[in-house]
């Protein structure tokens, strides 16, 4: 499984993605910051069957809430102009798509942010969130390692169920 954290630590809530790499590299479990740019999505990811995205999201609802999206199977909403990374996640997903490049598995995990000032403080509900998403992904991690066919990801591996909007908090 290869994690792959957007976003930019000098924007305050952008960092989400970025801080679950560095809570999941304390831990030992390896994964890699990406500036969160399309092409360079397309080229990181094209290293593994397995990809899990991590990144900030703005849809309105509360900041702190976790969004899981199977991008897959869904598509992902976004914009050049909503997006701190210019042409961002959902232009590459939707790019690999055109050009077959998506992995087989490739799972988008939204953390809700409210504060992207230069040089501004990470809201407290975001940093609760980053370490929930660390754990979900570490349990899922564990779950596959140990080659768990049947393992149902909303179960034993931890992460909660989506609702039909796509978020599981």
């Amino acid at each position: 499984m290869l994690v792959i954290g957007c976003g930019n630590r000098d924007r305050g809530d952008d960092g989400a993605g970025v801080m679950v790499v560095e809570r999941l590299q304390q831990l030992r479990v390896q994964a890699e910051i990406c500036t969160g740019e399309s092409l360079a999505l397309v080229e990181a990811w094209s290293r593994s069957d397995d990809v899990v995205i991590v990144d900030t999201v703005v849809t309105g609802a509360p900041a702190g809430k976790v969004w899981l999206w199977n991008a897959r199977s869904v598509r992902i909403q976004g914009s050049a102009s909503t997006s701190t990374h210019g042409f961002g996640v959902a232009e590459a997903i939707a790019l690999a798509r055109i050009l077959g490049r998506l992995p087989n598995r490739l799972r988008v995990v939204g953390i809700e942010g409210r504060r992207f000032d230069i040089g501004g403080d990470v809201s407290p509900e975001v940093v609760g969130a980053v370490e929930e998403v660390a754990q979900h992904i570490i349990a899922d991690a564990l779950c596959h390692l140990h080659n768990m066919a049947s393992c149902n990801v909303n179960e034993e591996c931890g992460w909660k169920s989506p609702s039909p909007h796509g978020y599981f908090r």
